[in-house]
This record gives structure tokens, C-alpha cells and sequence, in this order.
């Protein structure tokens, strides 16, 4: 992906609630990732969201953390923040318990960039409910979210 993003003179950044680093950590491990990863802010607590990232705190009132527009608004505030050309986002619940009124599983990634911002509802569906397999479909999610956005279509070419 830092190959794409770096031929197109772009770059990234990454806002993570529910994967606490992990996102980064697998972005920072890839080759190419000085040119083009900006960074990330791990927005665990919901107020950080608001403060650090910007999200509407009416939304996080109305909806609590585990909302599709707020993965959105993640995504928007992380690029804005570190000057990304695109920022990513993650935002669910790893569990035990639910929150939010939203279920263990439930996941929501984000990505914002020149061509307009995509949020994605990524149910981890294969039966873990364990926190790491759970972490690791969001990671997984958000990584397919940004290959798909960076792979040019059809009908551009």
C-alpha cells in the first residue's frame, strides 16, 4: 500500500479506537512506510474522540463511539490533524461486553481522502468473539478498506 500512496505523492494517517495501535504497528512494519504514513492517534476514550479528533460530541452523545458517522468523522479529523492526504479509521467493540448498545463484533472502518470519504460496517462474523480475533478483523478490514480506494477502477482506466 505505501508503494501506491507514494507513486500517487500521497500519504496516510490512522485513527484507532478499538485496535489500540495495532493498525499503526502493521503500517509501520511495512516497507516504504518513512515515505508515506504520517502517523496516528489511538482514541480509546470517547472524549478523546472529541477533543483530539474532533468528533461531534452531540453524535457521541446521540450515538456513543460505535457509529458508522463516527468512524467517519474519526477518519476526517485524524487527516485534517496530520496533514494526510488520506486518513483512516477503526472504531467497534472487541468486547467482553457490549457498548454502545452495540454488540461484540460490531465494527466500523473509515477512509477519507481526495476522492471523498467511505465507511464501511465490517460484522467480525467468523464466530471468535475473542478481543485479538476481533481487533484483528478491524485491522483487516481497514487495510482492504484503503486498497480498494487505492486501486483504480475499471472505468478509470
Amino acid at each position: 500500500m505505501h508503494g501506491a500512496l507514494a507513486a500517487a505523492g500521497h500519504t496516510l494517517a490512522v485513527a484507532e479506537s478499538l485496535t489500540a495501535g495495532r493498525l499503526s504497528a502493521v503500517l509501520a512494519d511495512a516497507p516504504g512506510a518513512s515515505e508515506t504514513f504520517r502517523g496516528g492517534v489511538v482514541a480509546y476514550a470517547t472524549e478523546v474522540k472529541a477533543s483530539v479528533l474532533a468528533v461531534d460530541e452531540r453524535l457521541l452523545t446521540a450515538e456513543g463511539a460505535v457509529h458508522r458517522d463516527v468512524a467517519g468523522q474519526m477518519a476526517q479529523g485524524v487527516r485534517r490533524l496530520m496533514g494526510a492526504s488520506y486518513g483512516l479509521a477503526t472504531t467497534g467493540v472487541a468486547g467482553p461486553a457490549t457498548q454502545d448498545g452495540q454488540e461484540v463484533g460490531t465494527l466500523f472502518v473509515a477512509v477519507c481522502g481526495p476522492l471523498g470519504d467511505t465507511v464501511v460496517g465490517a460484522p467480525h462474523t467468523d464466530g471468535d468473539r475473542h478481543r485479538d480475533a476481533v481487533c484483528r478483523a478491524a485491522v483487516i478490514a481497514a487495510l482492504e478498506l484503503l486498497r480498494d480506494r487505492l486501486r483504480p477502477s475499471d472505468r478509470d482506466g
